[in-house]
């Protein structure tokens, strides 16, 4: 529960209306987000867990690993592929929500068309650079809208709903929270385009891995504690 002695920690009370209040509930709904005893994020929980890490990062991994090694497109291609079913096949097989896998598999899917089509193996990662510019634009219009997509999932994770919206300095917190979620997508594309532009696939792949999981992590870690409520004396 939310400290009520939290300065800027906005009263409790009923949800404030607006257009983006039910979407906000329905992020929240669907959010890994949670807060340990300890009050911290669950970062584990937050990318998926072990499970949800290794769909992330397997197919890409059995890419570059197929490819150093080969130097067959083909051959690191359809490895990347097997791993992507493969995950798919076994949450069909347990009966598990399918979502993370299929998002997935498509991605992985998409990658492996681009690479084929053009017989270049950096090509394997430029669906990356797009999702990384389509989350870019989310979040910053989420910024500028006054409707931070972290200050709608932490919000519900400190139970604070979207009743920050009404106190300028927790709103003002989430924004800032969110601008580090942009700083690490941004980054991302800065070193990365560089190594895709001199075809230098195995420095790419590897900066791809890096800068994945354990760099998203972080930006979130980041984020939740320069946005946490502080307490009163």
């Amino acid at each position: 529960m939310t400290d009520s002695r939290e300065t800027g920690a906005p009263d409790a009370g009923g949800p404030e209306p607006g257009p983006f209040a039910g979407l906000a509930e329905g992020m929240a709904a669907k959010s890994a987000l949670v807060r340990k005893g300890d009050g911290q994020i669950d970062l584990l929980a937050a990318a998926g867990g072990v499970r949800g890490i290794a769909e992330s990062v397997l197919p890409g991994l059995v890419f570059l690993v197929a490819f150093t090694i080969t130097r067959e497109l083909a051959w690191a291609l359809a490895g990347s592929v097997a791993v992507a079913v493969v995950f798919v096949a076994a949450r069909l097989v347990q009966r598990t929500p399918l979502t993370q896998s299929l998002a997935g598999i498509v991605g992985v899917l998409i990658s492996a068309f681009l690479a084929m089509k053009t017989g270049k193996a950096t090509d394997y990662y430029v669906w990356g650079f797009v999702t990384n510019a389509a989350y870019i634009a989310a979040l910053v219009v989420s910024i500028l809208v006054k409707w931070p997509v972290l200050g709608l999932l932490f919000g519900y994770a400190r139970n604070e709903g979207v009743r920050w919206r009404k106190v300028p300095q927790r709103l003002r917190a989430y924004r800032v929270a969110t601008w580090i979620l942009v700083g690490v997508m941004a980054a991302r594309l800065l070193v990365q385009l560089p190594l895709y532009l001199a075809d230098a696939v195995d420095a790419l792949g590897a900066m791809r891995l890096l800068m994945g999981v354990p760099l998203y992590a972080f930006g979130l870690w980041v984020a939740w504690l320069l946005s946490r409520p502080i307490k009163r004396d």
